[in-house]
């Protein structure tokens, strides 16, 4: 396992890092057993870092990493996050500290390493209704009483040692802001082969959330990049691409539109698979590797976020770790099929 530094904390964590979503559905899902078997095959392999949060099966994922980790008598480096709802917007920075305390509690900890908000920032005041939490007014991060000052209390009361946000594309200005009041450490990102705009977009892609080159402007001012969906959710993979069911953890169902889309797209990379004739020149490597070493080849990533359904998934990403990008043939290639964008119309 190769490590990095995350931006200017002076951590260094594993390039290849556990995810707790409840997408992928292990740490939701799973048993008791099956949890602790791949959390310690994940430790045996140097993964060091674990991405949590509440809105992971309403607290259940904390729970079972906490409970794991006690078993196992390991103590990673932990990420949590706190989301921030309509009914919340009356107290935000309160809602933040209690918010993170039952998040100690469920994970079994005194401190988080890093503390993110899940909200995305925005320009513009969104409409928040229900549970929903993806965006957050910008000036909701920043007024008295706001997300910042929520985060930085619970930072000077010790139980986070640094703090951050989520990004979620079309956000660039309000994530610039962000960044540069200086007192973030961490943004999580996504990044893959469908969508490479955190890193450029190569003139006539299109892309539904634009992420502007975010990753070169954190990187320059010593802010850390974990990313998120780099197997653009699960299309990056050979079952996928033959029209294969997910795994029977996994959740997450797709509209037929995003389903009919992402194949297409995913498709078009399809020469990225390993072939199995001998006398072919192409590199010995699957769709999803190929997807995960071209995630770890951009400047500005610190750590990938594997979504994990088993044991077995955490041992094909770990060993993603330290096999180099890819070969220059296949980069050109690949300018070629987002130049076209994948084939699709415009």
């Amino acid at each position: 396992m190769n490590y990095r530094d995350l931006g200017n904390t002076g951590v260094r964590v594993s390039e290849i890092a556990f995810g707790c979503g409840g997408n992928a559905g292990l740490m939701v899902r799973g048993t008791p057993e099956q949890q602790r078997e791949a959390i310690g095959r994940a430790l045996e392999l140097g993964i060091n870092y674990f991405d949590e949060a509440p809105d992971y099966g309403d607290g259940v994922s904390e729970t079972n990493l906490g409970r794991a980790l006690k078993d196992l008598g390991a103590r990673p480096y932990i990420t949590t996050k706190v989301e921030v709802r309509a009914e919340d917007l009356g107290d935000i920075a309160g809602h933040i500290v209690r918010s993170v305390d039952q998040s100690l509690q469920r994970l079994g900890v005194d401190y988080v390493d890093f503390l993110q908000l899940h909200n995305g920032p925005v320009m513009e005041r969104p409409e928040q209704t229900g549970r929903s939490y993806t965006h957050l007014w910008i000036e909701d991060y920043l007024r008295a009483g706001g997300a910042l000052e929520g985060l930085q209390r619970v930072q000077r009361s010790g139980k986070a040692r640094f703090i951050g946000f989520i990004t979620r594309g079309n956000d660039y200005p309000a994530v610039q802001r962000l960044i540069d009041t200086g007192v973030f450490s961490l943004i999580n990102v996504s990044v893959n082969l469908l969508n490479p705009s955190a890193a450029a977009k190569p003139y006539g892609m299109d892309v539904e959330h634009d992420y502007n080159g975010i990753l070169g402007y954190a990187a320059t001012h010593g802010v850390g990049a974990a990313i998120y969906s780099p197997l653009a959710g699960g299309f990056l993979n050979e079952n996928a691409l033959a029209g294969g069911s997910g795994h029977p953890m996994a959740g997450g169902a797709r509209s037929p539109d995003v389903q009919e889309t992402g194949v297409r797209r995913a498709r078009a990379v399809s020469f990225l698979s390993r072939k199995l004739n001998p006398e072919s020149q192409t590199e010995d490597h699957n769709l999803a590797e190929a997807a995960m070493r071209f995630v770890l080849s951009l400047e500005g990533v610190t750590t990938v976020l594997g979504g994990f359904s088993d044991q077995e998934q955490v041992e094909e990403m770990a060993a993603c770790s330290g096999r180099g990008p890819l070969s220059e043939q296949n980069m050109a290639r690949l300018e070629t099929v987002w130049r076209a964008n994948f084939g699709l119309p415009a």
